[in-house]
């Protein structure tokens, strides 16, 4: 498990949504829609290309499926809070939970149309922590 976390400095649409995720008067649901638009947006401007959003499945649905800089087919759990008090964005990603992903991204693979060529693939989390004053986000490649 490799975790890189930062603080967010950006242009373009990061700042724009990275404002409206600072709003404290949005609710859970703008919250969490936000959060996985603000990460396709960080993680294109990273080189990736993302292939499938809110993708669902009887398992659940897979927030951001994409391809890395390295051509690594990449399952990505987005996790935005505004706090820690029911835990951490990362502690939300469950045993149960996981295994559902991993489920989902079985059923996401044996679709005709995702047949693709890819060098692996993995499960990363990324966690958004819009509760002060700028947004941090943690990026736990590999997360299980």
């Amino acid at each position: 498990m490799t975790a890189q976390s930062s603080q967010i400095q950006s242009s373009g649409n990061h700042d724009t949504l990275g404002s409206e995720l600072l709003n404290p008067d949005i609710d859970a649901q703008a919250l969490g829609r936000l959060g996985e638009e603000f990460v396709s947006s960080w993680l294109k401007s990273r080189g990736w290309d993302i292939i499938d959003r809110n993708w669902s499945s009887r398992y659940g649905e897979l927030d951001i499926v994409a391809f890395d800089d390295e051509r690594t087919l990449v399952f990505v759990e987005v996790k935005t809070r505004r706090s820690n008090r029911q835990g951490t964005g990362q502690e939300a990603v469950t045993y149960r939970k996981r295994m559902n992903l991993r489920s989902a991204a079985s059923q996401w693979l044996l679709a005709p149309e995702h047949r693709c060529r890819r060098n692996g693939l993995r499960f990363d989390v990324v966690a958004l922590d819009a509760s002060g004053a700028s947004l941090r986000i943690r990026h736990i490649m590999k997360a299980f």
